[in-house]
């Protein structure tokens, strides 16, 4: 569990935007990196380096969630619609009866999915399939958007994880081989690294060592940036993987919308095996997702979800 604390830092990653950041500046962001990770797991980053606004990520969102039900309900998982051929992909509605859940998601991956292999194609569920786009005339050009948004978060956490290796006074290609050394119930990510646009309804919480959950509010312009539990064991526990939450009834957004977050996962492939740096643990990936997502509510109908194939790296819109 993280050390106790009462909020959670501000990082300006500012810098980042320069053609060619100072090695001095760099080692600088590395070290408030370094700090802000072991202490809580959770910092604000401000001034990224991205072309989208939160005006207009958030409205990408409002398009999506303003479409009709039934039209929406045509891009469900197969979970929720089984007349729909996508199983991870996609539209996945507020489940009846799951009052710890309250919120329904649209989940996109790369542009450019991992290709499929014959034993992925069949599959219960398979992570690595193409995403599903909403035939509404407003998504005409809202796809690319969406696909750009989701290349530069990448890029984001790609340059984050170089400089978090850095500050574990490795080398800054430490982690980029594909052999990594290395509303909504209380848990902790799975992965590497989350990058999270919230809006201003709030909500988010994090619990410290105290046993006391901590308020994270919007900052305006900011990305929250959490560890995940794979980054956790790679670091020896230099930084933590912190359990948080998303209270419900929290109100409600400016425009009179509910809350909507919008969380991207940067994670290993499914055939990555993940060391700890003493070299005394490792884990495939695969293997360690399909046990989290055994107890993810999407897929509590599916015993068998531990044996699924993933092909990791989404984002999953949520409205709550």
């Amino acid at each position: 569990m993280a050390p106790s604390f009462s909020s959670l830092p501000i990082v300006d990653v500012s810098m980042l935007s320069q053609t060619i950041p100072s090695p001095v500046s760099l080692a600088v962001l590395s070290q408030q990196l370094y700090d802000a990770f072991s202490a809580t797991g959770f910092a604000y980053l401000i001034n990224a380096p991205l072309r989208f606004g939160h005006e207009e990520v958030f409205g990408l969102a409002s398009d999506f969630f303003s479409i009709e039900h039934a039209e929406k309900m045509k891009l469900a998982k197969k979970t929720f619609a089984n007349r729909n051929g996508n199983t991870y992909r996609g539209y996945f509605p507020q489940q009846a009866g799951q009052q710890d859940n309250l919120k329904e998601g649209f989940e996109i991956g790369p542009p450019e999915p991992p290709q499929q292999t014959a034993d992925s194609r069949h599959l219960r569920v398979d992570l690595g399939e193409a995403n599903v786009w909403p035939e509404d005339a407003r998504f005409a050009g809202r796809r690319k958007q969406f696909e750009k948004l989701h290349q530069e978060l990448q890029a984001l956490s790609a340059t984050l994880l170089s400089l978090l290796a850095v500050a574990l006074k490795k080398p800054a290609d430490y982690f980029e081989s594909d052999e990594v050394k290395l509303c909504c119930m209380p848990h902790t990510d799975s992965g590497i690294l989350t990058l999270l646009h919230q809006d201003e309804t709030g909500g988010l919480e994090v619990l410290n060592a105290d046993g006391k959950w901590i308020a994270a509010p919007y900052v305006p312009g900011s990305i929250v940036v959490n560890i995940g539990d794979l980054l956790a064991e790679v670091s020896d526990g230099q930084f933590v993987a912190t359990m948080h939450r998303v209270r419900t009834n929290t109100g409600e957004r400016t425009n009179g919308a509910g809350r909507l977050s919008i969380p991207f996962f940067f994670e290993p492939g499914e055939k990555c095996v993940v060391r700890s740096m003493d070299g005394e643990r490792a884990v495939v990936y695969g293997e360690h997702i399909r046990r989290k997502m055994a107890t993810w509510v999407e897929y509590e109908d599916l015993p068998d979800i531990a044996q699924v194939e993933v092909v990791a790296n989404g984002i999953p819109i949520e409205a709550h």
